[in-house]
């Protein structure tokens, strides 16, 4: 993997594009009560976001239902946010598997791309380890992965397994498609 994905705000928008559409269709599926979902969008202020990108890339798409009774907040499943990391999906992503060959000048450069700190790369690599296997999306999904992923490896043993004729790009894109499910806070939680 590449450092200059992390800068490649063409991809970015591929994952704002993908965010709108899995909106639409939330959106369309409607409340689970049978009401209507209308517009509650929020801001979030993710770190990481490459500088060419426009300022709304941190509005995170949802929907809250129009019934009195129900009211219910229905946030889709995203390519840029990973749950409720501070950074952006790819960067936690990317970052973490150029960990596995992290040298004191590629430390450096992820400082200065991204402003991410050795101590924060060291802390989502113990999350990929630790409170992501433990997941009940990964439990479910490592029985479709075969030969299995290595998960003392990932997330570099992930990303090797979505290889893509498209390049590093469609790479991440595919791995970040994969993971949608676990970008809302229900998801996360082990079970």
């Amino acid at each position: 993997m590449s450092l200059a994905l992390l800068q490649d705000a063409r991809l970015f928008q591929l994952f704002l594009w993908a965010d709108v559409d899995l909106a639409d269709d939330v959106r369309v599926g409607g409340c689970t009560c049978g009401g209507v979902l209308h517009v509650a969008n929020y801001w979030r202020k993710p770190k990481g976001v490459p500088a060419r990108l426009a300022p709304d890339y941190g509005l995170r798409l949802s929907f809250c239902c129009n019934q009195d009774d129900c009211r219910r907040r229905r946030t889709p499943p995203s390519l840029r946010f990973l749950g409720r990391k501070v950074y952006l999906g790819a960067v936690v992503l990317l970052a973490t598997a150029l960990q596995h060959g992290l040298t004191g000048v590629r430390a450096a450069k992820l400082r200065e791309l991204v402003g991410v700190s050795r101590r924060t790369l060291q802390r989502w690599r113990e999350w990929w380890l630790g409170a992501f296997v433990e997941t009940r999306f990964w439990r479910e999904a490592t029985g479709r992965l075969m030969p299995p992923v290595d998960e003392a490896s990932l997330p570099a043993s992930l990303i090797e397994r979505f290889a893509a004729s498209g390049g590093e790009r469609a790479q991440v894109l595919a791995v970040l498609r994969f993971l949608r499910s676990i970008t809302t806070t229900m998801a996360l939680r082990a079970s």
